[in-house]
């Protein structure tokens, strides 16, 4: 470990022992210690686990509950210290003589060398990273837990800065441990449900804190990567190549909290955060625009500009004048920071219509300043506000919605009726009227995209167009974009005869023809993987990448594949910038545009030099995987393995199918994992079933996962692949396959990080609880089984031999996460057992209160939930 974060742990870990015991006594401390101790002992051989299920047990629940929270916040503690050494690692990196690894710079340096300086400059031309923020719930920390922890690195970032001894360190100790107290007396469980626009705030803290700012900063890395010398100083040849959209506020697919009134408040939140920024930014390089008229004379242009402005307001302009003379350019730049303020109050006389009339008020600038000689004014700072505006215009994200195709049904059913209109199809028709409205406020880019989930015929993406030619007035529809959504296994396959059907319908033809052929498809991981399992799903994506590719080729349209991946492994989660590698050949074209989901939002955009760093990660590999080298390559690689791919496939589903199909496994499911309590977490406002429904169809993927993930079992992530791996005749090629096409690789290391969060013994006592001896030994037999060929196939001698750092994190934390699963075991044996029927309300009520402390810190412990 190094030596700075093994010096952040220690410390953190003492602050959070004093805080223990000032706060719940020595007791509380010597417990907490004796439990620590007693499952590191477990792990070593020394200790039983008859002898730690005896200790937890004797505790009083209270006492119980106060150790579970204290594992809890020590693993808030370590996640931060770990953050931390992340960001140290990166700035260490930033600072050697060749571009870092998975960066921008090393792409441009790799495809330049690659392919010249042409075929460069039209990759970056084209690229486009579009990530979606969405309101999954699978962030399990509250609110006031992330703000307290971002307070705490505040601190230690205050105590690495001062000097040793010094009052300034002391000062720093002593605000660290108060925070660290603060932290330990905040719930972690939230006592009320969230409601849609409480998740669109919270995605507005990333935005404020971090996106809006790390932004311009990774165009001007690509800049810099293309031009070293001349950026800053001549017009970016980066463009700016991001787009941000959003979920949240817009996504009703079985959330019927989600309302046309929830969307029209979440696109005015999201106004009002980016035309502030845009304004204190605006505002900000106004200030410092000193550049006084003699030594830098205005254009005509901005002259007439400034004409323009003092005839339409002359008491703001003469004001301005009047505090800033004779700087021209200042003057304009603080005209238009008023004018943003002005959008954002709704006073009409002096608002922007568009953001195109910012833009052109700071191009103006630019250009005056180019042609004054101060290109350093005009390509610095100013042109970081102007890739803002461009990224963000005055909306932010762009607000898609989504909704069941068989809602749709249902209404275009009543609708071509005649008859009165249900509570639900009145909805759809004023979520389009909520479109229109958005669209005519903020412009078309605001809300344009409509998601169509389970798509299953051309007649699906045919529906929404018929309803919003029914809920407004000729003329008055909104512009559309139907993107049709394909999620289970049948709907992959038959994917591209769907998208014939809809070459044939008019509103499709006639959107095409507006945007250069450009059509846009989503396909989803979560859904696709809960009904075919691991393997198969990764293939079959893989297959549909390709072959949708290939049907976009044939018919001249420029596709965009929008990825619903979730955080975790077991529902496409994993490092973005390697899945991209993975993608089939053709099927990225310079365009990426993916779901960040939940607690992923926190991860990567918490901190200004991890989002740098993951948008990087991001652009590089929407880069090389757009290079026909990177192509070839892997299209060679599948031709040669493809068959061998496909009887692992058949073999992985077979197994996965006969698992879950298994007569009683829900039932079995839901009594060995804390499934049916997770909902009490109040993670999110969406339910975590589409209907009332108790089967594993009507279940959402996310609780499927999460609460496989406290079992330890994390069986989503692999199951079935041992079998695959079993059923494929040539071992050695099994091995060439990991070693040269990404795929595989891929999908091995990503099931190796499954399997080495899993916890055999562990799980076993998990899935007793469910009273089916032959499907725990099923499950175990297949875990023995896929990672023993995991590890053979990989040619490795332990799990993630190969990725050190992430090894060592996961052995370190290992341990911890057992104390609360240990805890978490002890509630659920007294809820699930024969004596459950027997407790006291009270009791109940503490047990359930344990269990769910427990999941919040086994999700923090393993860094995944959903």
């Amino acid at each position: 470990m190094p030596e700075q974060l093994r010096s952040d742990i220690r410390l953190l870990g003492g602050t959070l022992g004093t805080v223990l015991a000032e706060g719940g006594g020595e007791d509380l401390l010597a417990d907490v210690e004796r439990l620590r101790t007693a499952v590191i002992g477990a792990r070593e051989g020394t200790v039983e686990a008859a002898e730690i299920t005896e200790l937890v047990d004797a505790w009083p629940l209270e006492r119980a509950k106060q150790v579970a929270r204290a594992f809890t916040v020590y693993f808030h503690l370590a996640n931060l210290a770990e953050e931390h050494q992340r960001m140290r690692a990166l700035r260490e990196r930033d600072d050697a003589v060749h571009p870092p690894r998975e960066s921008l710079a090393a792409a441009v340096e790799e495809v330049r060398e690659d392919c010249g300086e042409d075929r460069l400059a039209e990759f970056v031309a084209g690229m486009e990273f579009h990530p979606v923020l969405t309101a999954h719930p699978t962030e399990a920390r509250r609110r006031a837990v992330s703000t307290a922890i971002l307070r705490i690195g505040a601190q230690l970032e205050r105590l690495h800065a001062a000097h040793p001894d010094s009052a300034a360190e002391r000062e720093a100790r002593r605000r660290l441990t108060e925070e660290v107290d603060l932290l330990w007396r905040t719930s972690q469980l939230r006592y009320t449900k969230l409601d849609p626009l409480d998740e669109v705030r919270t995605a507005m803290a990333a935005f404020d804190e971090t996106i809006f700012e790390v932004v311009p900063q990774i165009y001007r890395s690509l800049d810099t990567a293309l031009d070293p010398a001349g950026t800053g100083t001549r017009p970016p040849r980066a463009p700016a190549f991001m787009r941000y959209g959003s979920w949240i506020g817009g996504d009703r697919d079985g959330n019927p909290f989600v309302t046309h009134e929830v969307t029209r408040e979440a696109i005015t939140i999201q106004s009002e955060h980016v035309l502030r920024s845009l304004e204190e930014a605006c505002g900000r390089v106004a200030r410092t625009l000193t550049a006084y008229s003699n030594l830098t004379p205005a254009s005509e242009d901005l002259r007439d500009t400034l004409a323009t402005a003092q005839a339409a307001h002359p008491r703001l302009t003469a004001d301005i004048a009047k505090r800033s003379p004779n700087e021209p350019h200042r003057q304009m730049l603080l005209v238009a920071a008023a004018r943003l303020r002005a959008t954002r109050e709704r006073d009409a006389d002096l608002a922007y219509g568009r953001p195109e009339e910012l833009l052109e008020d700071l191009r103006t600038v630019q250009r005056s300043l180019d042609a004054a000689g101060a290109r350093r004014q005009a390509y610095g700072e100013l042109q970081h506000l102007v890739w803002q505006a461009e990224t963000f215009g005055f909306h932010l994200a762009e607000l898609e919605i989504r909704q069941h195709s068989e809602v749709h049904a249902r209404a275009l059913e009543e609708v071509r009726a005649g008859g009165e209109l249900s509570e639900a199809t009145q909805e759809v028709l004023a979520t389009l009227r909520v479109v229109a409205w958005i669209q005519e406020r903020f412009g078309v880019d605001a809300c344009r995209r409509y998601i169509v989930s389970f798509t299953r015929s051309a007649a699906d993406v045919a529906a929404v167009y018929e309803l919003a030619a029914h809920a407004l007035p000729a003329g008055r529809a909104p512009v559309l974009d139907v993107i049709p959504l394909f999620e289970t296994g049948a709907d992959l396959d038959a994917s591209p005869h769907v998208l014939d059907g809809m070459l044939e319908l008019p509103d499709v033809r006639r959107r095409l023809s507006e945007t250069g052929n450009r059509l846009e498809v989503m396909l989803g991981y979560s859904d696709s993987a809960k009904d075919v399992g691991p393997v198969s799903a990764t293939l079959r994506l893989y297959d549909v990448q390709g072959r949708l590719a290939a049907w976009a080729e044939r018919n001249g349209v420029v596709l965009t594949l929008f990825h619903g991946r979730g955080g975790s492994l077991g529902r496409g989660g994993g490092p973005a910038s390697r899945a991209l590698l993975a993608q089939a050949p053709g099927s990225v074209d310079g365009r990426f545009k993916v779901t960040e989901q939940g607690e992923v939002i926190f991860a990567r955009y918490g901190q200004k030099a991890i989002a740098h760093r993951h948008a990087e990660q991001v652009g590089h590999a929407v880069l090389l995987a757009s290079t026909a080298t990177v192509q070839d390559r892997a299209r060679e690689a599948a031709d040669r393995f493809r068959g061998m791919a496909d009887e692992i496939a058949e073999a992985a589903q077979a197994a996965y199918r006969e698992l879950i199909d298994t007569e009683g496994f829900a039932e079995w499911f839901s009594r060995v994992s804390p499934l049916e309590e997770l909902g009490e977490l109040r993670l999110g406002s969406r339910p975590s079933r589409r209907s009332a429904a108790r089967g594993l169809g009507d279940l959402r993927a996310i609780p499927w996962v999460f609460a496989w993930t406290q079992t330890r079992v994390n069986l989503p992530g692999w199951y079935g692949l041992g079998t695959g791996l079993a059923a494929a005749s040539d071992p050695e090629a099994l091995r060439a396959a990991y070693a040269e096409w990404p795929l595989l690789a891929s999908l091995l290391d990503n099931a190796e990080m499954s399997l080495a969060k899993t916890d055999r013994a562990i799980a076993e006592r998990y899935l007793r609880l469910g009273g089916r001896p032959e499907l725990t030994a099923k499950v175990l037999e297949e875990y023995d089984r896929t990672r023993d060929l995991v590890l053979r196939t990989t040619g490795h001698t332990r799990l993630l031999e190969n990725r050190r750092v992430l090894s060592r994190a996961v052995d370190l934390r290992n341990p911890y996460v057992d104390a609360l699963s240990h805890l978490q075991l002890r509630a659920l044996n007294a809820l699930r057992g024969p004596e459950a029927g027997k407790l006291d309300e009270e009791d109940q009520r503490h047990l359930e209160r344990l269990l769910l402390l427990s999941v919040n810190g086994v999700a923090a412990g393993l860094q995944n939930t959903g």
